[in-house]
């Protein structure tokens, strides 16, 4: 079996995008990095539709490969049933601890909302307001160690990586990203997206390769996945914490097709998630947006916004690059 030389995640560039369906930018932004080589992508996000690649491809101008993660998962599965049990159970234990987590959480927001709104006096309440905040990020915190134990006891009982299922299909991925000088990751249902980077170990064989990823894509990337919706069909929303990414891009929070999914013109929404979330920077990136993060910090944006403690959000720009990017 080959042996797959693996390093630490320092990809040069990654390049975060805005959706693109209506607004496509990435032929755009794989020209301005000026590499002409081959470009893997990976639509794993796409589920079963993984192979209906061909407008990507011709964005691309057909010089690509697709990783197929999805469909290896599935391979893997089919032919090692230990590891495909002990995966479901995994997930299912991952779905139940959101469950719990969601009902809790519901709860801590309420209890925020009532402080914010106490008729005591405002020194008080704003008091009462960060300890009613901090209560919520201690369970966003707990929450994602939860995850990350559930996680590191599959590896260490089934060490996916030492399986032939697994490694089969890592040493096919590592000869194909050796001809490739840049990793396109798309959106789409963003924990499938994120099991399936890690699941081949993807992010130890980026090794220096420029990536772009836009919409789930973007969010998988980071270092803490959050799921949002201010006003979805069955009620109230909120923003609600999934997992840990795959942290190419670690202390910033992203948020996707804001124009339908947030309430941007809520002070008192923005003004939450900034504060929750922070030292993390919460990065709006409506379609059409860009923000590149090279060497531990964003270094050019262009239409990104971040959401601020006073209820505001603001163009990401010169005077936030380097500024807590990597906390």
């Amino acid at each position: 079996m080959r042996r797959i030389a693996v390093s630490e995640p320092h990809p040069s560039t990654v390049v975060l995008l805005g959706a693109q369906r209506y607004h496509p930018t990435l032929r755009t932004h794989v020209a301005a990095l000026g590499l002409k080589g081959r470009i893997a992508i990976v639509t794993a996000g796409w589920q079963e539709r993984e192979s209906e690649d061909a407008e990507l491809v011709a964005e691309l101008g057909g010089r690509v490969v697709n990783l197929h993660l999805h469909a290896r998962g599935e391979q893997v599965f089919k032919a090692d049933r230990e590891l495909a049990d002990a995966h479901r159970e995994r997930q299912d234990a991952l779905r139940h601890m959101q469950t719990l987590y969601r009902l809790w959480l519901e709860r801590a927001l309420d209890a925020e909302q009532v402080v914010g709104h106490a008729n005591v006096p405002t020194p008080l309440r704003d008091e009462a307001r960060v300890g009613a905040i901090d209560a919520v990020r201690h369970l966003d915190r707990w929450h994602l160690e939860q995850c990350s134990r559930v996680r590191a006891e599959y590896d260490a009982k089934l060490h996916p990586f030492d399986r032939t299922s697994v490694q089969k299909h890592r040493v096919e991925i590592a000869k194909l990203l050796d001809e490739c000088e840049v990793l396109v990751i798309a959106g789409g249902h963003v924990a499938v997206l994120v099991n399936r980077l890690l699941m081949f170990g993807i992010p130890e064989l980026i090794g220096t390769r420029a990536v772009l990823a836009w919409s789930g894509g973007a969010m998988a990337v980071t270092d803490r996945v959050v799921l949002f919706h201010d006003t979805p069909p069955q009620g109230r929303g909120a923003c609600e914490v999934l997992d840990r990414g795959i942290g190419l891009v670690p202390g910033v929070v992203v948020f996707p097709e804001p124009e339908q999914r947030l309430e941007l013109d809520s002070a008192e929404r923005v003004s939450l998630s900034a504060r929750r979330f922070a030292p993390a920077r919460c990065l709006v990136m409506p379609g059409g947006t860009s923000a590149t993060y090279r060497s531990g910090m964003f270094v050019e944006a262009e239409g990104a916004r971040v959401l601020d403690a006073d209820g505001r959000h603001m163009a990401l720009d010169d005077t936030h690059f380097g500024d807590g990017a990597g906390a």
